[in-house]
């Protein structure tokens, strides 16, 4: 039934060919029988309350293309008889091991003999047990953010189920992120912008809707469908329309693969431009996505908001040219930005007759702005361009960034510890290990700072898979019990590859000239440790973070060590940093809106001055101060750690900063910390946990943190180059 429906339609195909390259319009589904579809959406974990509006989508576009749905969450419906009868079968959501061995087993030989697969969102959250399963639906859930609106590229404007879309569309859903990148095994129709939203963990090339051949069969999935109102959309309905057609074989279509994304770049079609002048999308059968960049003159130009060329060492595209042939500039920021680098194109002697050209870029400044090329040459039309990648080289391979600084607390005790008795944990009148003085309980139970070889040597561990690189050591003086860990803890770091920096606290009696006497001796007793912080690119001088700096008005004293040090003053008013090398904030609230941050950071380049806005994943701190009116920033399961981080890299919002500074690793009585928190904290005191930041749960959500610093640690240093 399968395989003689594909030969008729085969046939029709063939004799609307010429029509559908003549024209770029949305192509129409080829005439065929009736057929059925089954729906499935058996669930063995989260429950989407969409599935109902779902099914009914589904059954209306039946009603009115031709084909008739069985809804059922019976899995025994997964007998090879029984799926003889349906051209295509609807993953709807499903969650978790919802098929025993045979029926996987008809599902797969269904698929592979010439049947047709359709996921739907929660889809790629299922049969995680099944290895086979992850290749039919392309690529297993990891992780979502909060539901949000985000921009969408549609990579493929020839597909059935994309064709009706524009090059961009946003919309509001739940955005997965996935285990793996599938775009080197898939078709991918569209991905996702992740500068137009929080949570993207795909590093820039995020697919989220693709198909591809299953052996003889074929197979379609979108992300999209978390919300009710997903199924009353109108675009959202033929994009699952078309996947249906096109998974049931009711009509033809390119879904072999885009290739491989970039090692460390990013890869786009290059017909999913987001503004231009000139150009117009070509159908071309044998192009990537089955269309191209076309009709491009002398002057014409594209622009890719979602792509930054910050960090990209090299340009390579698939081109074509049965014209003149002439020149793809890479700009940056605007089609007369600066260029980065030149192709030539060669006429190849027809139009789906397509070489690749490269060249190298010269680095472009961080905030430049978004990918623009620009087309130079002779008369008339010069040349298509199909795919094109930008080339990275991974900035936090091995060692983590060194302007990345994770303000770091030795101040915790035990009895049982160094310390000798409970230290910093019973703050708010708490009594430990069960109750702490903190709104979120460590991984590693209240620790003591002195506990080297083992919470200490983990931190380090942990900082190292941050992908930060500095340690901002929180030192109460000299002789005080954080001055008495500081060599052992620096240790510990220089094990780890970790670098350490000073943040001078408002200890009894501090001053100017007591601070700059500090400098002097930190240096004297640390500064030939191989963990000892200095910076490079200002001089090899080593950095002190002041904390509360407005305390003392006159600084002064502090144009002694201004050769040696950088010294950071913690405020946004630029009358107040006078004297200072630098700025910083700490405030892991004020991130959110980023005041005057803009004004700090355009002062400190204009002064010659280090510039280090501070970013929090959220504050809270009722625990450790019992009846206090401190305003709190609830974490939004990550949103809000991404938010301060967009603010911070954002020129026009951060000001452009020379290091990040991040409050914190472990302050614990702020509930700033990234440290992982216990995920089964002791139970009757109101613990929060990380549960659900960035989709995970369980132990996987204790390092969440951690994971998404390295991720924007990895993109702070291709914005620095």
């Amino acid at each position: 039934m399968r395989r003689s429906r594909m030969r008729r339609l085969a046939c029709a195909a063939a004799l609307a060919l010429g029509a559908a390259l003549l024209s770029p319009a949305v192509p129409s589904a080829a005439a065929a029988d009736p057929y059925q579809v089954l729906v499935f959406s058996k669930t063995a974990g989260f429950r989407h309350d969409s599935i109902p509006a779902g099914i009914t989508a589904i059954q209306q576009l039946g009603l009115a293309n031709d084909f008739t749905v069985t809804a059922t969450e019976d899995a025994t419906a997964f007998t090879p008889q029984n799926l003889a009868a349906y051209e295509a079968v609807v993953f709807l959501s499903t969650t978790g091991d919802v098929l025993n061995d045979s029926q996987q087993n008809a599902l797969k030989g269904y698929v592979d003999g010439g049947g047709g697969f359709v996921g739907v969102h929660a889809a790629a959250d299922t049969e995680y047990d099944w290895p086979e399963y992850e290749d039919l639906v392309g690529a297993w859930f990891q992780s979502h953010p909060a539901i949000q609106e985000a921009r969408l590229t549609t990579e493929d404007h020839v597909h059935p189920a994309t064709a009706h879309l524009d090059d961009t569309w946003t919309r509001t859903d739940e955005w997965y992120n996935y285990r793996s990148n599938p775009r080197g095994d898939v078709h991918v129709l569209q991905s996702l912008d992740e500068s137009s939203y929080s949570g993207g963990e795909m590093a820039g090339d995020h697919p989220i809707t693709w198909c591809h051949p299953q052996q003889d069969g074929r197979s379609f999935y979108t992300g999209l469908g978390h919300t009710i109102e997903s199924f009353a959309d109108p675009d959202f309905r033929q994009l699952l329309l078309g996947g249906i057609q096109y998974a049931a074989g009711a009509v033809e279509a390119d879904c072999s693969s885009t290739g491989e994304p970039g090692p460390g770049g990013d890869s786009a079609e290059a017909e999913a431009y987001t503004s231009s002048s000139g150009v117009q999308i070509a159908p071309h059968p044998a192009a990537s996505g089955g269309a191209t960049l076309g009709y491009i003159d002398h002057g014409d130009w594209a622009g890719y908001a979602s792509l930054d060329p910050a960090g990209a060492t090299a340009f390579t595209a698939r081109v074509s040219s049965a014209g003149a042939g002439g020149t793809i500039e890479v700009r940056a920021g605007s089609a007369t930005g600066p260029l980065l680098g030149s192709a030539e194109v060669t006429p190849t002697g027809g139009w789906d007759t397509f070489t690749e050209v490269t060249t190298p870029l010269t680095a472009a400044a961080p905030g430049a702005g978004p990918l623009f090329l620009r087309f130079t040459g002779g008369a008339g039309a010069l040349l298509d361009v199909d795919r094109f990648t930008l080339t990275r080289t991974p900035a936090t391979e091995d060692e983590g960034s060194l302007g990345v600084h994770l303000f770091y607390y030795p101040w915790y005790g035990t009895p049982q510890g160094p310390a000798g008795s409970w230290r910093h944990w019973q703050q708010g009148g708490h009594t430990p290990p069960a109750s702490i003085g903190a709104d979120l309980y460590p991984k590693l139970g209240p620790y003591d700072s002195g506990d080297i070889a083992g919470a200490v040597d983990q931190h380090m561990k942990w900082v190292q898979r941050s992908g930060a690189g500095v340690i901002v050591y929180s030192w109460w003086g000299q002789g005080s019990y954080e001055d008495g860990l500081a060599g052992d803890v620096m240790d510990a770091a220089a094990r780890h590859g970790i670098e350490v920096a000073w943040h001078i606290e408002p200890y009894t009696g501090r001053t100017a000239a007591s601070v700059v006497d500090d400098i002097a001796y930190l240096e004297g007793k640390f500064g030939d440790h191989p963990a000892f912080y200095r910076d490079a690119a200002h001089g090899d001088r080593n950095a002190y973070y002041v904390f509360e700096s407005l305390r003392i008005q006159d600084w002064s004293a502090l144009d002694a060590v201004k050769d040696t040090a950088i010294v950071l003053a913690q405020t946004t008013d630029t009358t107040k940093v006078a004297h200072f090398g630098g700025i910083y904030t700490y405030d892991g609230i004020a991130g959110a809106t980023a005041p005057g941050w803009k004004q700090a950071g355009d002062y400190a380049k204009a002064n010659g001055l280090v510039w280090a806005p501070s970013v929090a994943p959220g504050y809270i701190d009722d625990r450790a101060v019992p009846g206090n009116t401190t305003p709190t920033l609830d974490r939004a399961d990550g949103a809000s750690y991404d938010r301060q981080w967009n603010n911070a890299l954002d020129p026009a919002i951060g000001g452009d900063p020379t290091w990040v500074s991040v409050t914190s690793f472990n302050e614990w009585h702020e509930g700033s910390s990234i440290e992982p928190a216990a995920s089964d904290p002791p139970p009757g005191h109101g613990y929060e946990t990380f549960e659900g930041a960035y989709g995970k749960t369980g132990a996987a959500a204790e390092t969440a943190y951690l994971d998404r610093t390295a991720y924007w640690a990895d993109r702070f240093e291709q914005r620095r180059g």
